[in-house]
């Protein structure tokens, strides 16, 4: 299974974007090698700008631009894109609906070594009450780019989150929609919504369960805003337990929005795989995940225990 950094996927669609049309314009804020935003700096050096470590300029200027007629990019790390810059972001890009797009890299657990002052894991949380955003959490490198082809064909306002680590490849994905999940596999005694990397860890835990007799539907869930409603309730009514998988905050992320959606439309039992209310730590992704219990492993025991427990 092939494994790519979906940040080098995002600087090679933004050189393509960027031939194709003039109004593209990528803004960044110091951190234009990792976030791979260079490539097109280096293309387009007169549409690209480096704000420095000043993301709520940035921001601000992203709305002064899109106000002129431009589609622009900005990004940043994961947490200096969201709570450092919540201001701009509601008031001067959403308030108007402007046509920006915030593509974040360095999200989750899996920044690893840099510890929790990097690790963003609320950042959907902060952004997802905000009207007029969409948020997408891509589950690979190529899912990434059909996410900044969308964005970009799409007016307003987006929130794309990227990891820093190589990510596999998903086979059975399916065409990209902005607010449409898709099933993944089909099985019977429960079922698995996931997103970003979430989504290989699922269908790894899902080969773990087959091995114990037990089989799971695994949904993909790129969208978070807006949530796919009619999939979640027709997943429910099929299977009456539901396991939610991500790598962010439990609180506020596609834990919430989901029994948001189950609350109000098919109550259903329901359980999660996320960070528990917690900061993250300093490790290599591979020990935190396992730490954390995002790893396929710990999605497939507490597959195994909801089960368990309700059958």
């Amino acid at each position: 299974m092939e494994s790519l950094y979906a940040r080098d996927i995002y600087g090679k669609t933004l050189i393509e974007l960027g031939k194709k049309d003039l109004r593209v314009v990528v803004l960044d804020a110091d951190l234009s090698g990792s976030t791979r935003t260079a490539l097109f700096g280096r293309e387009y050096p007169d549409r690209f700008f480096n704000f420095g470590v000043a993301e709520q300029n940035m921001m601000a200027a992203a709305a002064g631009l899109a106000s002129c007629g431009k589609i622009v990019f900005a990004s940043t790390f994961a947490m200096f894109a969201t709570a450092r810059v919540m201001d701009q972001v509601r008031n001067s890009i959403c308030y108007n609906n402007f046509n920006v797009k915030i593509v974040a890299s360095h999200a989750g657990i899996t920044v690893g070594e840099d510890g929790s002052s990097h690790q963003a894991l609320e950042d959907i949380n902060l952004l997802r009450a905000i009207p007029q955003l969409r948020i997408i959490v891509p589950c690979d490198a190529w899912e990434t780019r059909d996410a900044i082809f969308a964005a970009y064909e799409t007016e307003g306002p987006f929130y794309i989150r990227m990891g820093r680590a190589k990510i596999p490849t998903i086979e059975q994905k399916k065409k990209f929609k902005v607010g449409k999940g898709y099933v993944i596999e089909e099985g019977e005694d429960l079922a698995i919504i996931a997103c970003g990397i979430m989504m290989n860890e699922s269908l790894e835990a899902n080969k773990l369960l087959k091995k114990e007799g037990v089989s799971a539907t695994v949904v993909n869930m790129h969208t978070i805003k807006p949530i796919d409603e009619d999939l979640i309730v027709d997943i429910a009514k099929k299977h009456k337990k539901i396991m939610v998988c991500e790598e962010h905050q439990v609180i506020g992320g596609l834990y919430s929005a989901v029994c948001e959606v189950l609350a109000r439309k098919c109550p259903t039992l329901i359980e999660r795989v996320g960070i528990e209310d917690s900061f993250g730590q300093s490790g290599s992704p591979k020990e935190l995940m396992d730490f954390y219990g995002l790893s396929s492993s710990g999605i497939a025991k507490k597959a195994q225990k909801f089960i368990r427990q309700h059958s």
